[in-house]
């Protein structure tokens, strides 16, 4: 996942950009960057670390403009790499610069044909880069000196239909204003708002809508499936339907662990849609263990805290913070290896004793991936001195990769692929584990918007909406995304580093 924002405003956006980036941090912390439009020229600044750190007085002083767009990143494959931090740009025609949430899945034939047909040039691994590339051409397809709004949307039109796979993307072209458009599943998330000012309406397009709520953007709505947005640099908003055959399939697990509580997706609030995670959960339990010898609720922070209160009260027992989390460590989710993953959860939690001592304690977490944090928090609660420990999961196990932008990692590091509920639940260490059931997590995040017919829950049940998936490419993905692979990325790109560094020392 990653998190983008475009604004066009009637004064300087760089510090809203940043701002907004900040509020959507949670959905990258590898690499950040912002690009605005000026008198026809871009100022651009990218770099890999949080928002804070990529971004100084002196980089922001340089980023004037009325309209401008931002990104987030976290590596879907491979290592970090600021060479793959966005935006990226591309200068025919027009200029165009572009920041792209999610995966394209048929990357490999698109780069081709830019390359053998399109005759142009792509620099990095990032299929990001391949994106803008293609939209790009389909702009230069059609010869416009001053391209309008029907252009713009014709090109995405074409685009989708050589692009498959999830995304949401916000362009800016120079000179013409910003568009955003969602792929023709819905698989990614992406809204846009409005706000009034004293010159005029200001537009702003993002991918959860708590960016807009921070800057003061009132939410129009989400884009649909296949839709494009484009507000021209005179503040006018354009939309139109670019897919042929659009149908909304979102993903399940941005209500499930992505997206912030805060935020509304597709029209469905996920901190509604994870109480009721919660109440259903408890209502598990309550069939399969009317009586049983829970204690105390505690939450895994900070995602599962909502669906955990819930619970907890559904149950009739206690709910208590076990864990108090150390807020300057990222989340360990995104982590690149997992030899980071399992140092940053000994940093990034610790236990209260007194809330487990002599304690049957039910743990309650969003998720369990590979399970290796799953099992160091029991841990950390035996040590605490509980009695028991029972482990519950708001959604189901998670037993295939994803393939549409969340960097789940290759089927067999997935702790429950290929293993049952309770050898899971003996791996990690707990005296029972529990998972939500797939139809009772559908029931949850679909309240409030009967317009979604499915959602993609390829994660829990391997069926990929956009129907293109084979083992084949499931097999690719597994070598670009294990550990190993990455390891060996890293590696290299810190041999790089050292070389280059010895190089400039020896020459200066």
């Amino acid at each position: 996942m990653c998190g983008i924002v475009g604004i066009v405003a009637k004064s300087n956006v760089n510090q809203a950009l940043y701002d907004s980036l900040t509020v959507l941090q949670h959905r990258g912390q590898d690499a950040a960057g912002i690009v605005t439009c000026h008198n026809g020229k871009f100022a651009l600044r990218k770099d890999n670390g949080f928002v804070r750190d990529v971004f100084r007085q002196r980089h922001m002083a340089r980023l004037i403009g009325n309209m401008g767009i931002g990104h987030v990143r976290y590596p879907t494959a491979g290592g970090s790499n600021s060479s793959e931090a966005q935006p990226f740009y591309v200068n025919s025609p027009y200029g165009i610069a572009l920041a792209h949430n999610g995966n394209l899945t048929n990357v490999d034939t698109i780069k081709r044909e830019l390359f053998e047909t399109d005759l142009r040039h792509i620099n990095t691994n990032s299929d990001s880069e391949v994106l803008l590339n293609v939209f790009a051409h389909e702009l230069h397809r059609l010869g416009k000196f001053q391209p309008i709004a029907d252009d713009i949307f014709e090109a995405i039109k074409q685009l989708h239909k050589r692009c498959e796979g999830g995304y949401a993307v916000i362009s800016m072209i120079n000179g013409h204003g910003i568009v955003g458009f969602r792929d023709p599943h819905g698989i990614r998330p992406i809204v846009f708002g409005k706000r009034e000012s004293y010159e005029g309406t200001e537009y702003m397009i993002a991918s959860e809508s708590v960016a807009l709520d921070a800057q003061g953007f009132t939410l129009i709505r989400d884009l649909d499936p296949g839709e494009a947005v484009y507000i021209d640099v005179k503040g006018k908003l354009h939309t139109q339907q670019c897919a042929e055959n659009p149908v909304l399939n979102p993903c399940i697990f941005e209500h499930v662990y992505l997206a912030r509580p805060d935020s509304i997706i597709d029209g469905v609030s996920v901190y509604k849609a994870r109480l009721r995670m919660g109440e259903k959960l408890a209502e598990k339990i309550l069939s399969i263990r009317p009586e049983h010898d829970i204690d105390v609720v505690i939450p895994i922070p900070d995602t599962s805290r909502t669906s955990a209160l819930q619970l907890a009260y559904k149950l009739g027992v206690k709910f208590r913070e076990g864990f108090i989390k150390n807020r300057y460590i990222g989340r360990t989710f995104i982590m690149p290896g997992q030899k980071e993953r399992k140092k940053s959860v000994k940093q990034k939690l610790n236990a209260i004793a007194l809330e487990f001592k002599g304690k049957n304690v039910l743990l309650v977490d969003d998720s369990i991936v590979r399970g290796t944090t799953s099992k160091q928090i029991i841990d950390m609660a035996r040590d605490a001195g509980a009695r028991k420990v029972y482990f519950a999961s708001a959604s189901p196990a998670v037993r295939y990769p994803n393939v549409y932008g969340i960097d789940m990692p290759s089927a067999s590091e997935l702790i429950a692929h290929g293993y049952s509920d309770d050898n899971v639940g003996k791996i990690i260490g707990a005296d029972w584990l529990i998972y939500q059931d797939l139809e009772d997590l559908i029931e949850c995040a679909v309240e409030g918007n009967s317009d979604i017919r499915e959602f993609d829950c390829s994660v829990f049940n391997g069926h990929y909406v956009t129907g293109n998936i084979d083992q084949n490419y499931l097999n690719k993905i597994e070598n670009i995304r294990n550990d190993a692979a990455k390891n060996q990325q890293v590696s290299s790109e810190v041999q790089y580093n050292e070389n280059l560094a010895i190089d400039l020392y020896n020459n200066k």
